[in-house]
């Protein structure tokens, strides 16, 4: 077999692990909850939603041929690309986790369930949005797998246009937990934990969106 192959199947394995992680918790999520309106996000909403077509379009069409994407083709190191492999089979299990600890409370868009409970346990004690840190270090991993350039970008571009969106994210929340969340907001990172890490009995009960 021949490295690009072990490439391609590597590939292909983390992108079938993660749609049915992502998937199955979001069908679940949905059924348990309903459907939520996708408008409170603004103008952000429409170039978030052609770019995460565009993004998820360039990550099938280099999992079913490569070659559909060697215009956008990086002459990365192999190393690097087993570095990728190796991020994204870190981050199918971190995966794992953020959805069981979240729950039905996942949603598409700015607005909260009508169940919504504020989550602050399991990666959400450190981190408020981790399911955004998963989504963005998975196509970066593939991205450096399949060594490609717009996938790479296309990761930065969806966490760029995530995080202007995100003020009116937790607006919402802020709206629906009040204090509490605005007490968990000071002890988390947004993305990534915070260097100090916050002291036990500072956190609040119960659970919310990433």
């Amino acid at each position: 077999m021949s490295t690009e192959m072990s490439f391609r199947i590597a590939f292909a394995g983390l992108l079938i692990g993660m749609m049915l992680i992502a998937g199955s918790h979001r069908i679940r999520a949905q059924a348990a909850g309903g459907s939520v309106s996708q408008r409170e996000e603004g103008w952000v909403r429409v170039p978030l939603r052609l770019g995460g077509l565009a993004l998820w379009g360039s990550v099938l069409a280099w999992a079913i041929n490569p070659a559909l994407m060697s215009w956008a083709a990086l002459p990365l190191p192999q190393w690097l690309r087993w570095a990728g492999v190796s991020l994204g089979m870190l981050v199918l299990p971190f995966g794992v986790w953020v959805t069981h600890t979240l729950g039905n409370n996942v949603t598409r868009t700015v607005v909260t369930r009508k169940d919504h409970r504020l989550v602050t346990s399991g990666p959400y004690r450190w981190v408020r949005h981790p399911l955004y840190t998963t989504g963005l270090l998975f196509f970066v991993a593939l991205g450096l797998t399949a060594s490609n350039a717009f996938i790479l970008s296309g990761a930065l571009v969806a966490i760029t246009l995530v995080t202007v969106r995100l003020p009116k994210e937790e607006a919402m929340l802020i709206a629906r937990f009040g204090d509490d969340y605005r007490h968990y907001r000071a002890h988390t990172g947004r993305y990534f934990p915070r260097l100090r890490m916050p002291t036990r009995g500072t956190e609040t009960s119960g659970e919310g969106t990433a």
